[in-house]
This record gives structure tokens, sequence and C-alpha cells, in this order.
């Protein structure tokens, strides 16, 4: 069914996918909302590694910008994501 060439293909692709899940980790993504206010911090694997809150703001108001804040952050994060992959796959699949 698959060859020795595609076996090694495989795994030299799985080796490539650990390698940028590990380069992800040390990339760091920032969301901000209400002009820097509130500010999450998650690595390129989407890992909120810090969370920010410059001012007293109510109760309601800061989750409601700490979530904004965090979309933001995950949605640099999963285009981070699909670059670095597409990157990595680059060479190893045909036609990438």
């Amino acid at each position: 069914m698959f060859g020795k060439g595609m076996m090694k293909k495989l795994q030299a692709m799985q080796q490539q996918v650990e390698e940028t899940k590990a380069k992800l980790n040390n990339i760091k993504l920032i969301g901000e909302a209400m002009e820097g206010k509130v500010r999450v911090e998650v690595n390129g694997n989407s890992v909120i590694t810090d969370i920010q809150v410059k001012e007293d703001l109510p109760k309601d108001e800061m989750i409601d910008l700490i979530i904004v804040a965090a979309n933001r952050a995950i949605e640099q994060a999963e285009r981070t994501k699909e670059m670095e992959m597409a990157q990595s796959a680059k060479g190893l699949i045909p036609g990438m």
C-alpha cells in the first residue's frame, strides 16, 4: 500500500509538524480591547499565557473586553499557525 518512500515522507512530515508546534509555543501574539486597557497574550498554539487589565472596570465590562481581546489574539494565533504549518509542509507535499 505505502512504499518506503511514502513512509519516510509521512515520518518527515510528522516530525516537521512537531517542530512547528514547538516553534509556535514560543510565538507571542496579543489581542487588545478598549485601546489597550485590556490585553490578552497567547502563544502560536492559541494557549492564553497572560491577561492584563490596566484600569478598574465594572466586572461585566471587564469580562466582555477580555473576551474581545482573547478572540482577537486567538484569531492572530490561528492565522500564524496556518502559515507556519503551510510553510513546514512545503516540499513534503506535492503542489504546496
